[in-house]
């Protein structure tokens, strides 16, 4: 089972920052089992959806040149309130830097009245599968092509020219 965890991207400042949105329907198949009393998002899939976020932001620097981003390291994670269903998580990564095919972003998620739900730095490897095993480097266009559709789907493309068309204004 995948998780999307980012339903929407807001707004992209190019090498910068990143800030995505997840809305925490009760449709959500894991709410049954945490906890079936008291629904909330699990910390573990709001630390995924920092990761999420920041991993679109990191493959538009990258020029989506690597299939596969995972989390490397999380470091001083810390968790505020409860994000239940019909609540809105709103995520923003900002990158640190980018070393090789390590990257480093201090991230944040917050509830629409501002309340910190979690955050925290992250560190993310880039990488291809051809890099992982050689014989299955076709994969990585394919995924990169899947990646680039979903792109679209939540709004990157928009969130991307509302950044140049603020920079063109300045």
């Amino acid at each position: 089972m995948k998780f999307y965890l980012v339903d929407r991207i807001e707004r992209i400042e190019p090498g910068k920052r990143i800030v995505g949105v997840k809305a925490l329907s009760l449709a959500e198949e894991y709410l049954a089992d945490h906890f079936p009393a008291f629904p909330v998002l699990p910390g573990v899939l709001m630390l995924e959806a920092m990761v999420q976020t920041a991993a679109w932001l990191l493959r538009l620097e990258q020029n989506w040149s690597k299939s596969i981003i995972d989390l490397s390291s999380a470091r001083n994670i810390r968790y505020g309130n409860f994000v239940a269903p019909g609540s809105i998580l709103r995520v923003q990564a900002e990158l640190v830097k980018i070393e090789g095919e390590i990257a480093t972003f201090k991230g944040a998620g917050a509830l629409e009245g501002g309340q910190q739900a979690v955050s925290g730095r992250l560190e993310l490897r880039s990488r291809n599968v051809a890099d992982i095993f050689p014989p299955a480097a076709a994969a990585d266009a394919r995924i990169i092509e899947h990646l680039k559709q979903r792109f679209q789907l939540i709004g990157g493309p928009g969130a991307l020219a509302a950044a140049a068309g603020a920079q063109s204004r300045t």
